[in-house]
């Protein structure tokens, strides 16, 4: 018989029963379902990008207008409008002058490129002397090759689009303000249950607590990296200080291999400059201490448990949003990663996403009843596996361990 017939002497055609017909639709379904999500976000990035930066800008301040709303100064209280009006006011005025400054340092490296042309070319080249004059010399002609003119027009071109995306922000930023007093009552009734909307507000407050701590902890060690840097290059009495400085600043923010991309840059640009190979090897030497200082030591130190996401979780996501956003994704990549681990931990369904995008593989609501319990001195021991921290959460709530999990009820047996 073929091996392709479908047919059977016994039984006839083959025939999908309804729950595999249900599945297959399902996974159709879902497939087609990505790929429209996926080409929304690619072709209105410009919006979503700004839309995004503008909600962490708002969770950011948020908290900050609230305390700011209570105080009393004799007999005028500053009301919840009047702090609204000036945390848009400041966000404004950051955000240009943030962006002022990138233009700026864009303008200033982008009209000196051209004349470092040619010593780059040969800086680059040189660095492969080692390997023989014939590597050195095919290395010097691709090089060459490149047309740098192009891509510093492609790059002024992009840098255009900086002031427009500020714009947007700060549009958004203000219309989230204006918003922002009925927030509750909206979420109350989209829901029709108040329990439902509590449960629905803590998870928003749990997620905007640790994205606010991971930014401005992120914040923080990148301004110090970022002034290390420009002193180092200061010192040294080369160019590109203020924008090499910047440049570190900004891609700190992408975990992983920003501050790598950061090293590897400064080097470069100082490498070009100097005349003395020892000379670049010591700033080199410098930087990546400072980054490896800063980034591996100070920036866990304070971080603490804020995060706890999968390192290769991290890869995937920087990896997706790259691919789809490009450079913005990549600084956005890790608060998109918080909010669907912390969201996914409240939908049973999607718990195992939660669970594989976390470090230690802890839920989010197991891992704040851990928190609570570390808060008071517990009765019991602190949990030290997965299995014994699911049971005590289970058996916190009352509810029946699942029966998928053996480790769990053998650790609640």
């Amino acid at each position: 018989m073929n091996e392709f017939d479908t047919t059977s002497p016994a039984t006839g055609p083959l025939r999908l029963t309804f729950g595999e017909k249900f599945r297959l639709q399902t996974w159709l379904m879902g497939i087609i379902a990505f790929a429209v999500v996926l080409f929304l976000l690619v072709q209105a990035k410009f919006i979503l990008i700004a839309l995004a930066i503008a909600i962490i800008l708002f969770s950011l301040t948020s908290d900050a207008i609230n305390s700011i709303s209570r105080l009393r100064i004799g007999s005028f209280r500053i009301t919840n409008w009047l702090a609204s009006i000036a945390a848009v006011a400041l966000i404004a005025s950051g955000l240009l002058t943030l962006a002022g400054l990138v233009l700026s340092q864009i303008n200033t490296v982008l009209s000196t490129t051209l004349s470092y042309t040619d010593d780059a070319t040969r800086a680059i080249a040189q660095m492969f002397a080692w390997m023989g004059e014939d590597v050195e010399e095919a290395v010097f002609a691709s090089v060459r090759a490149f047309e740098v003119s192009s891509y510093i027009r492609s790059a002024a071109g992009q840098a255009g689009t900086i002031l427009s995306q500020t714009i947007l922000i700060i549009l958004f930023v203000g219309f989230l303000f204006a918003e922002r007093v009925w927030f509750n009552t909206k979420l109350e009734n989209l829901l029709s249950d108040k329990v439902k909307a509590d449960r629905v507000s803590r998870i928003i407050a749990s997620i905007i607590r640790r994205v606010n701590r991971y930014l401005l902890v992120k914040t923080a060690v990148s301004t110090v990296t970022g002034v290390a840097i420009f002193a180092i290059m200061s010192v040294f009495g080369l160019e590109f200080a203020v924008a090499m400085g910047l440049l570190t600043f900004v891609l700190n923010f992408i975990p992983a291999v920003g501050s790598i991309v950061a090293t590897l840059v400064v080097t470069l640009v100082a490498y070009i400059q100097v005349t003395e190979p020892q000379t670049a090897l010591l700033i080199f030497v410098l930087a990546g201490m400072t980054q490896f200082l800063l980034g591996n030591v100070i920036d866990p130190m304070l971080m603490g448990k804020t995060l706890r996401l999968s390192s290769f979780g991290i890869i995937l996501s920087l990896s997706f949003w790259g691919a789809v956003w490009g450079v913005p994704g990549m600084f956005l990549a890790v608060p998109i990663m918080v909010s669907m681990m912390i969201v996914c931990s409240h939908i049973p369904a999607a718990r195992p996403v939660a669970v594989a995008l976390s470090r230690e593989g802890l839920p989010e609501e197991v891992f704040e009843q851990l928190e609570a319990e570390a808060l008071t001195p517990p009765a019991d021991p602190i949990p030290t596996s997965y299995a014994e921290a699911e049971a005590r959460y289970h058996a916190a709530i009352g509810s029946v361990v699942p029966a998928n999990d053996p480790p769990a009820q053998r650790v609640a047996s």
